[in-house]
């Protein structure tokens, strides 16, 4: 779901449409949550092999740490690429402005953080664009993402927060554990899919796991 205070517009003929912010969207806002109505479809499922469905999917979806394709229900999947976005993904499953989002401007992401399974050209006005998005971009920025997502975070609970009711309870208290006490930070790098491997678990569980493994050695 996108920050309701939002609207869509047309961009150009090249870029098509876009998502622009209808008031200030302060940094440290989720401007973008995975919620429930949010249509998740197998890679391998009928209807993303099914050629009239293909094309729509790939080029509205991005990819989840599973695989999945996920299309927003709703104008979110319009939301446009920028070498300098105003907007990040977080291990949390939610997008935050990392600086404050003035009313008219467009609501953009780096289309890096998508799990690209092809090189995908890039419409960016900024003037030392990468020209191309590609599937190593994950990689190459992701300690760079992350930083810009833990500076965002310290305003977090500062702000508005109109999509916080939207948000799982289980990505809300991990979050709220971080915020809280700056451990078991979640990387934007949970979000990578890696062909042939499952997502790593939350922070939480990696704990809870190797507590149980020492009090298991401690009992032998």
């Amino acid at each position: 779901m996108i920050h309701p205070q939002t609207k869509l517009k047309w961009v150009s003929n090249e870029i098509g449409y876009g998502v622009f912010a209808t008031t200030l969207i302060p940094k440290g806002t989720a401007v973008y949550v995975r919620d429930a109505l949010e249509i998740t479809i197998g890679r391998d499922a009928p209807l993303a092999m099914n050629p009239t469905y293909s094309e729509i999917i790939r080029k509205y979806s991005y990819i989840d740490a599973k695989g999945n394709y996920v299309l927003s229900w709703d104008h979110g999947r319009f939301v446009n690429h920028c070498c300098f976005p105003n907007t990040i993904t977080t291990g949390y499953g939610f997008e935050i402005a990392i600086r404050d989002i003035q009313p008219g401007e467009e609501i953009t992401d780096d289309y890096g953080l998508f799990n690209l399974d092809e090189d995908i050209p890039l419409s960016c006005d900024k003037g030392n664009c990468r020209g191309m998005a590609r599937a190593c971009d994950f990689d190459a920025n992701v300690e760079r993402w992350d930083g810009i997502v833990r500076e965002a975070l310290t305003h977090f609970y500062l702000v508005d927060q109109p999509l916080l009711g939207f948000f799982e309870a289980s990505a809300l208290k991990l979050l709220n554990q971080y915020i809280e006490t700056g451990s078991t930070y979640q990387s934007v790098g949970l979000q990578k899919f890696v062909e042939g491997s499952t997502p790593p678990p939350p922070s939480s569980e990696l704990r809870f796991k190797k507590e149980r493994k020492i009090s298991a050695e401690r009992s032998e």
